[in-house]
């Protein structure tokens, strides 16, 4: 069958707006003089070697990596339970639970950021780390509540069901039987996580304190000093990791299973 080029000239002008900026990027990372700018008038590899050496990128990306990882994993241990009670019990709330646990995903980045700050200032207990994990917890907890959801609604009640007339505990029919059935939905709940504490920039915004910053606001902030490709050269590096993480998850599970 012929394909109609008005099809094709829409495909043409997705890939435009999906990929046009990020090859700008990579391509004005190789731009030897001081000043970022496109196309490169030459080719060199020196921007990716300073970016590398400069101190603060790596504390501030050690950071970042240890703060996506911890909310990750903490969002699983409250995101699963819920879901799982959400999904199997039906009681009175249910639904103010559910609305309850989408509002970060509703609610405007920088109106939680602010919230998120006076809630902490008020508090006036916990360190800047703390208050960082805790902002990026609630803000991606919702994905793993509805991954989770998705993936136990799919799931029939009998097969938990059989596992407990045979004598099973319920803790132990959840673990057993529940869990290895739905953990393409927790490892799909965990990438995105993931991906979105390690960028997320409104919440960082406004609880890093002093000495404790994430990469993105760093990044920023160096921007506002610096016009140069290292910026460029360190977003290159960036997405050659993730494009390396996506495709080993592609290779493992397959991920047109998992998003």
């Amino acid at each position: 069958m012929k394909i109609n080029r008005w099809l094709v000239f829409c495909l043409i002008i997705v890939f435009a707006i999906l990929l046009g900026p990020f090859l700008v990027i990579f391509f004005a990372s190789f731009e030897p003089s001081s000043t970022l700018r496109f196309p490169p008038t030459g080719f060199t590899l020196s921007w990716f070697k300073k970016v590398i050496a400069m101190p603060m990128f790596q504390k501030s990306f050690i950071f970042s990596l240890q703060l996506a990882l911890y909310s990750s994993f903490l969002s699983l241990l409250l995101g699963v339970p819920v879901a799982y009670i959400t999904a199997r019990y039906n009681f009175k709330g249910k639904r103010l639970i559910e609305l309850v646990t989408t509002l970060p995903v509703i609610i405007p980045g920088m109106v939680a950021g602010l919230a998120l700050l006076r809630f902490f200032v008020l508090l006036n207990i916990f360190s800047v780390q703390a208050t960082l994990l805790i902002g990026h917890t609630a803000i991606v907890l919702p994905y793993v509540v509805r991954s989770t959801l998705a993936s136990l609604v799919n799931l029939p009640f009998s097969i938990e069901e059989a596992a407990q007339s045979l004598g099973a505990h319920p803790l132990k029919s959840f673990f057993l039987v529940v869990l290895p059935n739905i953990r393409v939905g927790i490892i799909s709940a965990f990438i995105m996580t993931f991906i979105t504490s390690f960028n997320n920039v409104p919440i960082s915004l406004f609880l890093t304190g002093p000495g404790v910053s994430t990469l993105p606001i760093v990044m920023m902030t160096y921007m506002e000093y610096y016009y140069n490709p290292s910026i460029a050269a360190l977003s290159t590096l960036l997405i050659g990791a993730t494009l390396v993480v996506v495709l080993l998850v592609q290779k493992i599970f397959g991920i047109s299973k998992l998003l």
